[in-house]
This record gives structure tokens, C-alpha cells and sequence, in this order.
């Protein structure tokens, strides 16, 4: 499939204006731009949790194996019991797990079965052992207690052979790992981590650990991004701070682009900026500048960066550029809002879109209509069990405090208007997320 240009998605746009850009038609057009990075390796299955399968996973094993008993209590066939009456059937044995039961059963016997046990041959029926009264080896089953088939998991019913236990792009959680051990894989085909280099730009930022000088402050933003890129299962490169220097830029730009599938800054990239990061972009890579309608996080850049003669051979076209906005709180906004799936979608992972969480705000909020709004909310049970959400202290876009005492995105939709106290809102939450 030939790589489409960033005109080329952006003709595709209904109503483009990389002025006043719609949340959606962004996350549409970088849907177009991205494409999944193809290389994989093979894991063992511990080094495989939070990656991505590369391909579809067939069983190539019946589970359960055979049928067998979901409960501890007595097998027996269904055929042999009384209507409206009391059953009584002889006990002639036990079956454990791990080993079948020797020996036929007849009509008007059964076994003492364990959970898990395989059924004796021509049983189909087990009875909870709390339900019998036993006497001896005589075992009465009430009348109405059990129907034929009842307690008993069968063969394949769980996973049958030659069926896909695992799809092709699925982010392997803790189960996923427990099922391939279940079916006898040592080792997982997946997809190779997507690598993402990062860095800083700005002459007033420092990294931690060396002196402030008078106007300057520590960079937050390479922290930050660091861990939402860990937490996803990205490949981080850090690059560090990045001086407003013409000479430096390129040097960074080009050695980011040819050893990483995505780049990531941070700074640089509003209207009017005093810096030459966005001269820069735009010299070495085919790169649109936007401002979306959205807050906070208005200003962003998106577009391919080359890489030269050492270019890397994951994105066609180059690696792909997220210019991100300066402040701390736009930079993870934006990343949640356009990065994340994107880098997903690198990584072969399937689109699920995260979920929302539906509370009724605290208070009144004044919104407009025309642009998304990501206010930093707190979640808890209201006295009734519903879900309540209340504004954190301060929606600065320069406040990290403000991200790390929330636990929540109170999410108001583009044409979305004022919102009244008790009204519900989406959230979307961070656990799991950062």
C-alpha cells in the first residue's frame, strides 16, 4: 500500500482546517498516518506480558482435554434417574484427578468423583455431594436435585482444538500468560517494542540534578513522558534537553529519526515561539503545524521525519513526529489524547479505545461550545453508590500538581455546552492509564 502524503490525509478530512482542528478529525488523520512496525521476535512467556501478539494463536490442545467433573460429588448416568422420586445407587469407587477411573459403571451405580476428575466411561452426570445422603455404599439423590449433563465441563468446551485462543493483536494481560502456559507454549511470537525517542527543547530547562540558574527550571516533561511511554510498552530513547540551537536541533532530529519508529518534543511549537524547533521540523521532515480546538493542549505539531542513510527500517516515509506542547499538564493531555493510540497502532496492538466512566459532577462547569476540554476531576462513591466527580483546584495547564492529586479526566465533548451541578459527565480514568 504506497504511503499517502500529509496533504494527501488531509484531503481526505471532511471540513480541514489545521487552524481550528476538532479532537476527532486529529485522531482520524493520525489513525491514516501510522502505520504498525512489522519486525518480531520470540519471548518466553514471562518476558511477554504487556506485549503485542504478532499473529494469531490456534490451540493445538482440547481444554479440557476430556470431559470431566466441574464439582466433588458423585458421577453417574443421567438415564438412571427416578422422575419424581428418590434415586439410590450403589457407590463402587473413586475417581481422582490426574488418573481415569477403572472399570465399568452400571445404570443403578456411581463413582465418588473430584473436581476436575475425568468422567468414568458412559457418565454424564455429576451430583454435589452436599445434595446425597450416603449409607454405606448406598447413595440416595433427591428427587429434582440434578438433570442430565448437569456438573459436568466437556471435552474442548473452554478451547477446541484448531480454535484461536489468542487473535493477533491482543496486549497480553496476566490470564493471556497463564493460557499459553495452559496450552504448552514456552515461548510467544510478538510484535517488536515500538521505539520512541523524546526530548526536551528550550534554553531554560534543566535536567535534574544540575544547578537552576536565575529564569531557568528543572524539565518536567522528559519524566513524565519516560513513564507514559514505560507504561505502554513503548521502546523510550531519551535524548535529553535540547538547546534553541539550529545546529543542535538538526543533530537531534536526525539522530532520533534514524534509530526510532516515533519522536517525541515537548516545547517549541505554539505560534510565535522565539525558538527554531518548528524551522527545523519543517526543513528536514514533511510536518503540519496545528492548533486544535481543544484544552488544554491547543498547539501541536504532527507529520514523518527523515532519517538519512542510517534510517531505521520501521514507519515508511520516516519515523513519525509528535510535536507536543510546552507545559507539563498539555504535554500529558496530548499524549492521552493522540499519542497513545497512535503508538499502539505502531505496535500491531488492536484499536480498543479506552473506556469512560459516566459521574455526576460536583459543581457547575463553564464550557463552550467549539472545542474538547480535559479538566482534571477526582472520582469517588457519592452516598447513594453513584459515581461523583468533583474539579480538581486548579485546571493550570502548567500545574503537574494538578494531574498527580486528580484521578480522573472529566472529558466535555466538542459541541458540548455550560454543565450543571449533578449533571453527568464522562470521565476517563486514570488507573491503568497513568
Amino acid at each position: 500500500m504506497p504511503t499517502l502524503t500529509l496533504q494527501q490525509i488531509a484531503s481526505r478530512i471532511g471540513g480541514y482546517d489545521p487552524n481550528a482542528l476538532p479532537v476527532e478529525q486529529a485522531q482520524a488523520f493520525i489513525r491514516a498516518l501510522v502505520q504498525p512496525v512489522l519486525a518480531v521476535e520470540q519471548l518466553p512467556i514471562r518476558s511477554a506480558l504487556g506485549r503485542v501478539l504478532a499473529g494469531n494463536l490456534v490451540s493445538r490442545l482440547n481444554v479440557p482435554a476430556a470431559d470431566n467433573s466441574a464439582m466433588d460429588g458423585y458421577a453417574l448416568r443421567g438415564s438412571g434417574l427416578a422422575g419424581n422420586a428418590d434415586t439410590v445407587m450403589r457407590n463402587i469407587g473413586t475417581g481422582f484427578a490426574g488418573a481415569a477411573f477403572a472399570g465399568s459403571v452400571g445404570a443403578a451405580e456411581c463413582v465418588r468423583i473430584m473436581t476436575g476428575t475425568v468422567m468414568p466411561a458412559g457418565l454424564d452426570t455429576v451430583v454435589p455431594q452436599e445434595f446425597v445422603r450416603v449409607d454405606g455404599d448406598r447413595v440416595t439423590v433427591p428427587a429434582g436435585s440434578v438433570r442430565t449433563g448437569d456438573n459436568r465441563r466437556l471435552k474442548g468446551e473452554d478451547l477446541a482444538c484448531g480454535e484461536v485462543a489468542l487473535a493477533a493483536g491482543r496486549v497480553l494481560r496476566p490470564a493471556d500468560i497463564g493460557m499459553l502456559a495452559s496450552l504448552g507454549h514456552a515461548e510467544v511470537a510478538v510484535r517488536r517494542r515500538v521505539r520512541v525517542a523524546f526530548f526536551s527543547t528550550g534554553n531554560e530547562l534543566r535536567s535534574v540534578g544540575e544547578p537552576l540558574d536565575a529564569g531557568s527550571v528543572y524539565d518536567s516533561n522528559r519524566y513524565t513522558l519516560w513513564a507514559m511511554l514505560e507504561r505502554l510498552g513503548a521502546e523510550p530513547i531519551d535524548m535529553g534537553v535540547v538547546r534553541d540551537d539550529p545546529a543542535q536541533l538538526e543533530a537531534a532530529f536526525l539522530q532520533a529519526a534514524a534509530s526510532a519508529d516515533a519522536i517525541i518534543t515537548s516545547g517549541g511549537v505554539s505560534v510565535g515561539e522565539a525558538d527554531h524547533t518548528k524551522q527545523v521540523m519543517a526543513r528536514l521532515g514533511d510536518v503540519l503545524f496545528w492548533r486544535i480546538a481543544m484544552r488544554p493542549g491547543r498547539p501541536m505539531a504532527i507529520g514523518r521525519m527523515s532519517g538519512g542513510s542510517g534510517q531505521h527500517s520501521g514507519q515508511a516515509g520516516g519515523a513519525i513526529l509528535f510535536g507536543l506542547p510546552g507545559n507539563p499538564v498539555a504535554v500529558m493531555v496530548t499524549f492521552y489524547a493522540f499519542v497513545r493510540e497512535a503508538l499502539l497502532a505502531m505496535g500491531g496492538a488492536a484499536h480498543e479505545p479506552l473506556p469512560m466512566l459516566r459521574a455526576a459532577s460536583s459543581s457547575a462547569i463553564r464550557k463552550k461550545p467549539g472545542r474538547t476540554e480535559y479538566q482534571r476531576g477526582f472520582v469517588s462513591r457519592a452516598a447513594n453508590g453513584e459515581w461523583q466527580v468533583a474539579l480538581g483546584r486548579s485546571q493550570g495547564s502548567g500545574v503537574l500538581r494538578s494531574m498527580s492529586e486528580a484521578n480522573g479526566l472529566i472529558v466535555l465533548h466538542h459541541a458540548q455546552g455550560d454543565v450543571a451541578a449533578g449533571e453527568t459527565v464522562d470521565v476517563l480514568p486514570f488507573d491503568g492509564l497513568i
